[in-house]
Parts: C-alpha cells; sequence; structure tokens
C-alpha cells in the first residue's frame, strides 16, 4: 500500500527523497489532491485535477500535467485493484510526487467541536501544502475530546472542517455553507450537492444549536454523521437526510467507478 512515484520513479514510499531545499518542504509552497480508490479505480479524479490546476495556476506554479497524468496511470496499475486513496503533491522545487495510501480510520459518528479560524484571503480555492493550521485545529478539537474540528470565524460565520466539508440540516432542509464564505470548492460537497436537495446558506453558531442531524462529506469519508457539536448533542445520528445524502452519493461512485473499470478493461 505504501507505494510512491517522485518525477516518473515507482517505488516504496519511504524510499521516495526530495532536496531539503524544495520550498514544497521548507515553506509549504505547492499545491496536492487526495481522490478515493475503490479497488483502484480512482473515483472523481479528473475534477480533483481540474482544481490542482486551477491551483497551480493561482500560485503561479508551473508543472507539467501530461507527465503527472501518465506518472498517475503507471503508479495506479502498480499498486492493482486496492482501495485507498491517491495523494498528487506538486512542490515550487518542480516535484511531482505521487503516493497510495491506506484510507485513515476515523469512528463511525464525529464528535466536533469548533475552533476560531481567519480564513487566508490570498489561498482563496487553492488546496495548498499550507495545512499546518488546519492540522493544529485538528489538534485543539482532540485535545477537548473531540474527533475533529469546525471553523468558525471571529465573526462567528461557519465556515467548513479541517479537512472536509460541512452540511447540516434543519426542519428537514439541508444546507451547506456557501463558496462565498471562502470555503475550499470540495469535490465531494459538490457531488452530494447535485444528488440531494441542498440549499447553500451562510451557517451561524446559532444554527449549529439548533441543528438537527450534520455530516461530514470528504473523498475518503464520503458522508460521516455528526453526532455532536461542542455542547449540542444530536441524539439517533445518522438522521434520515444524512442517509438519504450518503446513499445518493454511494449510488454515483457505484456507477461511475464501474463506468471507469469497464472502459478500462475493454
Amino acid at each position: 500500500m505504501n507505494l510512491a512515484s517522485l518525477d516518473g520513479v515507482i517505488g516504496p514510499s519511504e524510499e521516495a527523497l526530495i532536496p531539503i531545499t524544495d520550498d514544497g518542504l521548507q515553506r509549504g509552497d505547492g499545491v496536492f489532491e487526495v481522490s478515493r480508490l475503490y479497488k483502484g479505480v480512482p473515483f472523481a479524479h479528473d475534477e480533483h485535477i481540474v482544481r490542482m490546476r486551477r491551483g497551480a495556476d493561482n500560485l503561479r506554479l508551473e508543472a507539467d500535467f501530461d507527465a503527472l497524468e501518465a506518472e498517475t496511470e503507471a503508479l495506479l496499475e502498480a499498486a492493482g485493484p486496492v482501495d485507498g486513496q491517491i495523494r498528487v503533491m506538486l512542490t515550487r522545487g518542480g516535484r511531482r510526487i505521487l503516493t497510495i495510501e491506506a484510507l485513515p480510520t476515523v469512528p463511525p459518528v464525529a464528535r466536533v467541536a469548533t475552533v476560531l479560524y481567519q480564513p487566508t484571503i490570498l489561498l482563496n480555492g487553492i488546496k495548498s501544502l499550507s495545512y499546518a493550521s488546519n492540522m493544529l485545529a485538528t489538534r485543539l478539537a482532540k485535545e477537548r475530546g473531540f474527533d475533529e474540528a469546525l471553523f468558525v470565524t471571529p465573526e462567528g460565520k461557519v465556515l467548513e472542517g479541517a479537512t472536509w466539508t460541512f452540511f447540516w440540516v434543519s426542519g428537514g432542509q439541508l444546507y451547506t455553507p456557501p463558496l462565498e464564505d471562502n470555503i475550499l470548492d470540495s469535490i465531494t460537497r459538490r457531488l452530494v450537492f447535485e444528488g440531494s436537495s441542498a440549499v447553500e446558506r451562510s451557517c451561524t453558531r446559532e444554527d449549529l444549536a439548533q441543528a438537527d442531524e450534520a455530516f461530514i462529506a470528504s473523498s475518503a469519508r464520503e458522508v460521516q454523521p455528526i453526532s455532536a457539536i461542542d455542547d449540542h448533542e444530536m441524539p439517533g445520528t445518522p438522521g434520515p437526510v444524512t442517509r438519504a445524502a450518503h446513499e445518493a452519493l454511494l449510488q454515483r461512485i457505484e456507477r461511475e467507478v464501474g463506468a471507469a473499470a469497464a472502459v478500462a478493461a475493454s
């Protein structure tokens, strides 16, 4: 499972080396994407790469995407029909790094803590390697006995999780914060939105306190129900809207992964 490609050279991840002078390491200057693998087939990978291209352009980061595509195909072939995820990274030092990884271990439902956060406007829409604040937020939430961190601005606007998109339910209606609130254009968010009756609406702390259901959406987790946000407990998790959203996403995954596997086999 721990397989990597570094500028086209495939081998064990622990043997892949980059110079310590690479600004991707020294300054977090670069972009990355992670796609879920279902029996070796990456789901929505093209959409992830489109976002990566956009992020690289915004960072003024030049990259050889033709080489990246060929290296991705070679790495997936070497890995075989595994379940997991593929991580793609482009660094300021000019490295193309791809790794095949196991899925993160997460509980069936998540307890979430709000963490104060101010978006960096310059990095809007960019999934950059500068993820220290996201990782710290998760650690702060875990120090308080929770599983995950949910970003809230000093003005009280609820944004997104440290590595995921946020959805909540009130009065039977599914909501998610709009992109205009400076959240990442998540691929899974987009798919859940398309497969449900979700509505974009800015979220406040008051909305959290009154939510009937809530869930995490991400490539690795698909849909993960939230059972508590701070001291607001949501009994009966997962609720009916959460279950319906997850089922719709699973059906789309099954259709698209099956179609991709059929094309590859033909």
